[in-house]
C-alpha cells in the first residue's frame, strides 16, 4: 500500500521549510545536509537569547539529546514552548536513553514540561521512556523483551504523540495505527549519524503534512531508499556516506515507488 512517500517528498522540494534544530554536536554537520539534500532548510541555533524566535519562525522544531547538558535542555524548553505557541511540530530525539538516569531524568523532564508531536529513537531508547527495564549501550540499542509495536503504540496513546522506533524494521505510530518500514541497509549502521539523521527527516517531512506517523513514516522510507541505493556496488562507509547525501537529492518518483516496503496496520 502507498502512503504518497514521494508526494510528500516533493512539498518539501516545493515548500523548502525551514527546520530548527536543538542537536547533536557530533552529528550536527550531517543533520544539516541531510535537511538541505532533502530540499529543505536547516538552521542549527541553541543559544537561549535566540531559540524562540528562531522556532517562531520554523515550521517544524527537531530536538536531539545526543550530546545534552542541563543548559541545553533550558535551551530546548524554551524553543518548544515557542513551537508549541505556533503549532509546528516538534520531534524529539531521545538519544542515548536508558544508557544513564541523566539522560532518562532530561527526557522526560522535556515530555512533561512541553508538547513533543514525535518521540523518536531506536528500540531501547524508546521503550526506556516508556517505563521499561532496558538499558541503552551508549547510543546502540539493547534488548527489549516486550513487543515493539505494542511498547510503541501505548506511548504514543500515553502521550498523545506519534512514536517513531527506528531499526531493521522501523515502526512509526501515532496510538491508533502502524506503519512498518522495511527499508534500508545495513552499511547506515556502519556511520556515526544515521539515526540523528532520521530524526532530522522526520522533522523535515513533518513540516509539510499535518498526518505526522505518515509524514515520519514516508520520510525514513525515503531516505533509506536512498540508502539502498548508495549501497549498490559494495563502497565503504566513507563513500556511503558521501553517495547517501548524493542520492537522497537524486530521488525520483520511479525509485521511490518501486522500493518502498511499507506495511500499513
Amino acid at each position: 500500500m502507498t502512503i504518497g512517500a514521494y508526494d510528500i517528498l516533493e512539498k518539501v522540494r516545493a515548500e523548502k521549510p525551514l527546520v530548527h534544530h536543538l542537536t547533536n554536536w557530533v552529528t550536527i554537520y550531517d543533520c544539516a545536509n541531510i535537511v538541505k539534500v532533502f530540499g529543505a532548510s536547516p538552521v542549527m541555533a541553541h543559544a537561549p537569547e535566540e531559540v524562540a524566535d528562531m522556532a517562531g519562525i520554523a515550521s517544524a522544531l527537531v530536538l536531539n539529546i545526543g550530546t545534552l547538558t542541563s543548559e541545553l535542555v533550558d535551551s530546548m524548553k524554551i524553543a518548544a514552548n515557542s513551537a508549541n505557541k505556533k503549532g509546528i511540530p516538534v520531534v524529539l530525539d531521545v538519544c542515548g536513553a536508558g544508557a544513564t538516569a541523566f539522560r532518562d531524568r532530561k527526557s522526560l523532564e522535556l515530555l512533561n514540561e512541553v508538547k513533543i508531536d514525535v518521540i523518536k529513537g531506536n528500540a531501547s531508547e524508546v521503550a526506556r521512556i516508556a517505563g521499561e527495564d532496558v538499558r541503552t549501550k551508549g547510543v546502540d540499542g539493547g534488548a527489549v523483551g516486550r513487543d515493539l509495536v505494542e511498547v510503541a503504540m501505548e506511548l504514543a496513546r500515553d502521550r498523545e504523540c506519534t512514536v517513531a522506533i527506528t531499526g531493521e524494521e522501523d515502526i512509526v505510530t501515532d496510538g491508533r495505527g502502524t506503519y512498518l518500514v522495511r527499508n534500508g541497509h545495513g552499511m547506515m549502521a556502519c556511520i556515526v549519524g544515521t539515526g540523528c539523521m532520521a530524526a532530522s527527516v522526520i522533522g523535515t517531512f513533518c513540516a509539510v503534512d499535518a498526518d505526522l506517523a505518515r509524514a515520519a513514516a514516508a520520510g525514513l522510507c525515503c531516505f533509506e531508499i536512498a540508502a539502498e541505493l548508495a549501497a549498490e556496488g559494495g563502497p565503504g562507509p566513507g563513500t556511503f556516506k558521501t553517495k547517501l547525501f548524493d542520492c537522497v537529492h537524486g530521488l525520483n518518483r520511479s525509485q521511490i515507488e518501486a522500493r518502498q516496503k511499507i506495511e500499513v496496520r
